[in-house]
């Protein structure tokens, strides 16, 4: 009985917020709309940002550059000869880690573009990178969400639980792994114990779907706030949910096309960046987004 009450109020107050209504207007200014950031390129995918605000990303489809978007707009290629990249992330140690679907590789960059490589044969679609260096990425065909540990070792921690797993987010005290989902309609969690293994999965936030495919959301990229709200790129918009997984609203595409990953980023992280086909937009917002490369707090306090 102490074990299932105390997975209620995990689920209760997932991601260390406890629930309260959140809707759109808490992150939404009024008139501030979308605007142009990058454009011309062939499909804009991974896009991530660095401890200044920095933003990052990649061109799946015609480049084989890594571009990064300084906090004047500058776009500028910080990476060359990296095709087929569809996530990115920065971690703790300072590296650019890097999904290249093309490559069937995961890696890492250092500031100087030198890559390394944390696994081969894979087929990985989008990672995400913990504070203490685990490195999670999901493999969409295989059904799977794998583990490379600070080591170098690989597990698969999670397979055949989500019908096509996509894009991945952390809670903000990194207790909790969000995965969309490209093949169904839920976002699903799992609480990531101490040892790194995942636990307790549940289809914990329901996307609203296209007209005419009411069992598929086509859920992508993801992307986590400060207060522990989640936001999901899908086939009808960007939709936001709170801590407990309830529907906060939709935020309408910059344009008609597949919008595939989002990032906070810009000054003070203040700034919603989505790639939607050849272009990256951003709009500014009330809200901010967090760091995973950074302590969460309640490791600081210890």
């Amino acid at each position: 009985m102490i074990r299932i009450l105390t997975l209620l109020l995990w689920f209760a107050c997932v991601g260390g917020v406890l629930a309260r209504d959140m809707p759109l207007s808490e992150v939404l200014i009024e008139g501030a709309g979308w605007q142009v950031v990058s454009e011309g390129h062939g499909f804009t995918d991974g896009l991530c940002s660095d401890a200044d605000g920095n933003v990052y990303f990649s061109d799946v489809r015609s480049g084989q550059v890594i571009y990064k978007v300084d906090l004047d707009g500058k776009v500028s290629e910080f990476v060359k000869k990296a095709a087929g990249i569809s996530g990115l992330q920065w971690g703790a140690d300072g590296k650019l880690y890097a999904c290249l679907a093309r490559g069937r590789m995961v890696v890492r960059f250092d500031q100087g573009g030198k890559m390394e490589i944390l696994a081969k044969e894979v087929r990985p679609n989008d990672l995400v990178v913990t504070y203490d260096g685990n490195v999670y990425f999901t493999q969409t065909p295989e059904q799977e969400i794998v583990r490379i540990d600070p080591k170098g070792k690989m597990t698969v921690v999670s397979k055949g639980v989500i019908v096509k797993p996509n894009g991945i987010t952390l809670s903000p005290d990194q207790g909790t792994l969000a995965v969309s989902d490209y093949g169904g309609k839920y976002v699903w969690v799992f609480r990531i114990e101490k040892e790194g293994t995942l636990s307790y999965p549940q289809n914990y936030m329901t996307m609203r779907t296209a007209n005419g495919k009411p069992e598929v959301a086509k859920g992508d990229g993801m992307a986590t706030d400060a207060e522990g709200r989640y936001y999901v790129t899908s086939a009808v918009g960007l939709q936001m949910y709170d801590p407990t997984g309830r529907m906060g609203g939709v935020i309408v595409k910059p344009q008609d096309a597949g919008l595939v990953s989002v990032v906070f980023g810009g000054a003070d992280l203040a700034y919603l960046y989505v790639a939607c086909g050849d272009t990256i937009y951003r709009r500014k917002t009330k809200s901010k987004g967090v760091l995973f490369f950074e302590k969460p707090e309640k490791e600081r306090e210890k």
